[in-house]
């Protein structure tokens, strides 16, 4: 018996404890998408082009590819002509920039053969170091032909895809694109952790060297939010352009700083 009781007690302490080393959040800035139109040019720019990852979508400013209506932000890939679709790809470039903290993104993702949305982060010195010294968090990646799964990874000078060497995880739920999630990170100085509504599924640590080359996490980033379609990942298996045109609706994005 007093051995029960003293199990019991210590798992209440440990409980305890664990509890008492939550991190408590506070909003410190949220785009909550409370208007209609164009988004708002205070906060968000553009990309215009064909940009990377021999992805297949132009990227534009057209409101036929993002609008913001009924408190939802709607980034549309469309079918243009039989060889040209057109999408956005919006980011905080110069105007919002984050450094430690949680951000999370609620949003609505598509799923079709071929689409590739992302909610990313890249170092607001990319112009001065490029990719991967920027650093880039990529904070949710989902790809059509592989509907059940949602990714995030990590890239810098020595992890990124291109060596082989990002690190990351993925996560499995039934038919995220059927409704609405919360994506976040929460970045500290010394690590950073990837949830998919209260799930967390992939942590990362800083190896506390000080070296840029593996912890480029020190320093400012922007925010992206894109819809591409096909490209080097998202068009693995293929791409379906009857399936045009999909949306992808980003309902907010909130940062939270640590209650002190």
């Amino acid at each position: 018996m007093h051995f029960k009781r003293y199990m019991l007690l210590l798992f209440a302490i440990i409980l305890f404890q664990g509890c008492a080393e939550k991190t408590s959040w506070k909003l410190v800035w949220s785009e909550e998408f409370d208007y209609s139109g164009a988004p708002d040019s205070s906060i968000w720019d553009y990309e215009i082009g064909h940009i990377r990852n021999n992805e297949l979508q132009y990227y534009s400013n057209q409101a036929e590819n993002v609008r913001v209506e009924e408190g939802v932000c709607i980034i549309t890939a469309r079918l243009e002509t039989e060889d040209s679709i057109t999408s956005a790809s919006i980011n905080t470039f110069g105007k919002k920039d984050f450094l430690y903290g949680r951000i999370e993104v609620r949003a609505k993702i598509p799923s079709a053969l071929g689409t590739w949305p992302a909610i990313w982060m890249l170092g607001t010195n990319r112009s001065e170091l490029g990719w991967p010294a920027c650093g880039e968090i990529d904070i949710m990646e989902h790809v059509g032909y592989d509907p059940d799964r949602i990714h995030a990874n990590i890239h810098s000078k020595a992890y990124n895809h291109i060596a082989g060497t990002n690190k990351g995880n993925q996560i499995e739920i039934k038919d995220p694109w059927s409704d609405f999630h919360i994506y976040a990170v929460e970045w500290f100085e010394d690590h950073m952790d990837f949830f998919l509504d209260d799930s967390l599924y992939f942590s990362f640590d800083n190896d506390q060297t000080g070296n840029n080359d593996t912890w480029p996490f020190d320093k400012s980033h922007y925010l992206l939010l894109n819809l591409a379609y096909g490209g080097s990942w998202g068009g693995n298996e293929g791409v379906d352009t009857s399936l045009l045109p999909v949306e992808y609706e980003i309902d907010y994005v909130r940062y939270f700083k640590k209650d002190q």
